[in-house]
């Protein structure tokens, strides 16, 4: 049961947050006021987001594309701007089509795709047991198969040659830029989920070399990245036998290189 506070309280909820910094505490205030159950609840979790915790955090779940996502601590949060490689996936797939999330997270992309395209064959894979975790929650058994292990290493082997889609939001913030990360982040998330080498780019090299002998004649292989880095992960996958494009959204600031075979 949610706690429904009068509005006044509400309002020095708001006021507490903005003190300490908060760009949205209306915003944030409404959201703890119906998450907590009680006001001792509710003074815990306004304590922790004064503190800096992430809101996703202490909230239990964030909104990815019209849904509600668990996620849990250290856990990479879904960012707005994924929703874009989300909607580009599910434009290239159809009931039946073999669909591989690496990197998944906690699982945002592959379960947008999943509610866009019901009937896709999905595997969902990462290399931190929490992120695993966390997607378990959130893909239906039923429906995915979520998998430990780096890249495509846990996938089982009779879907070799037969993926029609790999997705991927892998690391790709350089190591040195990690410290000019907002603090909710850098502070946070997991290392692993954040750090893509000197220059940002070492999952993606990976991915350019490892994705085609996964993929189906004709299959794709769609990389969220910066925009800074675009023509250099579209490089690599031109170098690893893929025609690339780059696909930009505006609304979304949000860049993603489309590379098929």
């Amino acid at each position: 049961m949610s706690l429904h506070l009068p509005p006044e309280s509400e309002s020095a909820v708001a006021a507490r947050l903005r003190s300490a910094g908060s760009v949205f505490a209306e915003d944030e205030a409404r959201l703890l006021a119906s998450s907590a159950t009680n006001p001792l609840d509710l003074a815990d979790m306004v304590e922790r987001r004064v503190a800096g915790e992430p809101l996703e955090y202490i909230l239990g779940w964030t909104e990815f594309c019209g849904m509600r996502i668990a996620v849990e601590p250290c856990v990479f949060v879904p960012r707005r701007r994924t929703e874009f490689l989300a909607r580009c996936a599910a434009a290239l797939c159809r009931p039946g089509s073999v669909v591989v999330d690496v990197c998944c997270g906690s699982g945002a992309v592959g379960a947008a795709v999943l509610a866009s395209v019901p009937g896709i064959e999905l595997y969902a894979s990462d290399i931190d047991p929490a992120a695993v975790r966390c997607a378990s929650r959130n893909l239906p058994p039923s429906k995915a198969r979520v998998l430990h292990g780096d890249l495509f290493q846990p996938l089982p082997a009779d879907i070799r040659g037969r993926v029609d889609l790999v997705v991927a939001n892998a690391p790709y913030v350089p190591t040195g830029a990690i410290r000019m990360m907002p603090p909710e982040a850098r502070l946070h998330e997991a290392r692993i989920a954040l750090d893509g080498g000197a220059d940002g780019l070492d999952v993606h090299r990976r991915l350019a070399a490892e994705a085609a002998g996964w993929l189906a004649p004709g299959g794709s292989a769609l990389v969220e990245t910066s925009a800074a880095q675009a023509e250099q992960t579209a490089g690599l996958f031109i170098a690893a036998g893929f025609h690339s494009r780059i696909r930009r959204s505006r609304a979304h600031d949000a860049t993603v290189i489309v590379a098929e075979l």
